[in-house]
């Protein structure tokens, strides 16, 4: 999961700061009554874990025999988490969200891709979304990409092997995929320098995540020279990350260019562990909640306390994180709009942090993913199963949403 709910239905603010997250009417005033009770619906249906469990498998192959449920699923969960199937799609989501200052950060949802004109053309959509960001920058202050949906999963897995002497060298036709994929990466992050549109490389799995890792540098070192254009992803549920955050900024220093940070918490934890525990190594994942909250909340002060040289994007949508993050700009006079410092949410989920911020005047953007209803599926079924977590019996997505509706209900 990217975040553990909270168990209470709000949590204090313990950090004295004066944002609060709680006014539902600000979080959700870009949606109708109607839109409110379809995502109402939604969450509660999704709260209940057998449900989700079962559904997930069920679509899956429904979808793989050819059953009619692509309009089923675009009614739903695909709408609620995506902004449509292609960017002109995404428009009128962006447009409305940029009423409120809150930008879209356009992710072509695509990931797992198999083939080289799979992965060339998720390249080329990725270009598009840096292209259209570089007309509407006020509406879109970055764009992403995954690197599975640029290269061959195992590839990316035998190279984060060998980089840490655990494989042998790459055959030579497993050295030529690979330097396709580098320019694959290479051609988006020069296009986004050329625009300067700022590109997220999204977090993955740890047992490819040292691939990931070298390409992002290889590419912070080649475009962020003058300013940050090319942000890694840091996943802090993972016990090394903040080491690892350390360590970037250290290379950031001996090779002159500047660090874009991403945090997050994390969106692969139940594999990990599967995974660790079937392989015999240990796991990966940070023993408790606890432990994952610390490290966000220290490298959110290792980001700011390098703020020379680090920028940063808070991808949280915990309420203690982001006061934190206000705390810490407030101590050392940040101000709220510094471009260097933003705070993201997923499209669909945590509307009240996201709002309520952009409405005291900080950077926001929201994840709009965005594709083929059945190539989004893997990112949909994990904001589904993300939502399963409960705060006594309902979720906190679903709190949120009914206590909009009998506040509306209230006024009439």
């Amino acid at each position: 999961m990217i975040e553990a709910m909270h168990t209470q239905t709000f949590s204090a603010n313990k950090f004295g700061t004066t944002v609060s997250f709680e006014d539902t009417a600000v979080a959700f005033a870009m949606k109708t009554d109607a839109q409110l009770y379809q995502s109402y619906l939604l969450f509660k249906s999704i709260n209940h874990n057998w449900l989700v469990n079962t559904g997930t498998g069920l679509v899956e192959w429904g979808l793989k025999v050819g059953l009619p449920i692509k309009g089923l699923l675009k009614a739903t969960l695909f709408k609620q988490f995506c902004g449509g199937e292609s960017i002109n799609d995404c428009k009128a989501v962006i447009r409305q969200m940029a009423k409120f200052g809150v930008g879209a950060i356009l992710d072509y949802s695509v990931e797992g891709e198999k083939t080289e004109a799979g992965f060339d053309k998720t390249c080329q959509e990725t270009i598009a979304t840096i292209h259209y960001a570089a007309q509407h920058r006020t509406e879109i202050p970055f764009c992403v990409f995954k690197v599975t949906g640029l290269a061959p999963f195992r590839l990316l897995e035998k190279v984060s092997a060998s980089i840490k002497g655990k494989s042998l060298p790459l055959l030579p036709s497993e050295l030529k995929t690979f330097e396709r994929v580098r320019e694959r990466i290479d051609e988006i992050c020069r296009t986004a320098a050329e625009n300067n549109v700022r590109i997220f490389i999204d977090g993955e799995e740890t047992w490819i995540q040292d691939a990931i890792d070298a390409l992002a540098y290889e590419m912070m070192e080649k475009y962020n020279r003058k300013q940050v254009i090319v942000y890694n992803t840091y996943q802090m549920y993972t016990i090394d990350r903040m080491e690892k955050l350390r360590q970037a900024r250290a290379l950031a220093v001996r090779q002159g260019f500047y660090l874009g940070a991403k945090l997050v918490r994390g969106a692969y934890m139940e594999k990990e562990r599967a995974r660790a525990a079937q392989m015999g190594y240990p796991d990966p994942i940070q023993p408790n909640k606890e432990a994952c909250d610390r490290d966000f909340n220290e490298a959110l002060k290792f980001c700011i306390d390098n703020k020379q040289r680090i920028a940063l994007c808070a991808g949280t949508h915990n309420e203690d994180s982001c006061h934190f993050l206000i705390a810490l700009m407030e101590k050392y006079n940040i101000k709220p709009n510094d471009p260097d410092v933003y705070f993201a949410q997923l499209y669909g989920m945590s509307d009240n942090i996201s709002f309520n911020l952009a409405k005291a005047g900080y950077n926001v953007a929201k994840y709009l993913p965005y594709g083929p209803v059945e190539a989004v599926m893997p990112y949909l079924f994990r904001r589904a199963q993300e939502n399963t977590s409960v705060a006594g019996q309902s979720s906190r997505e679903l709190l949120l949403v009914q206590r909009e509706l009998q506040r509306r209900k209230g006024k009439r």
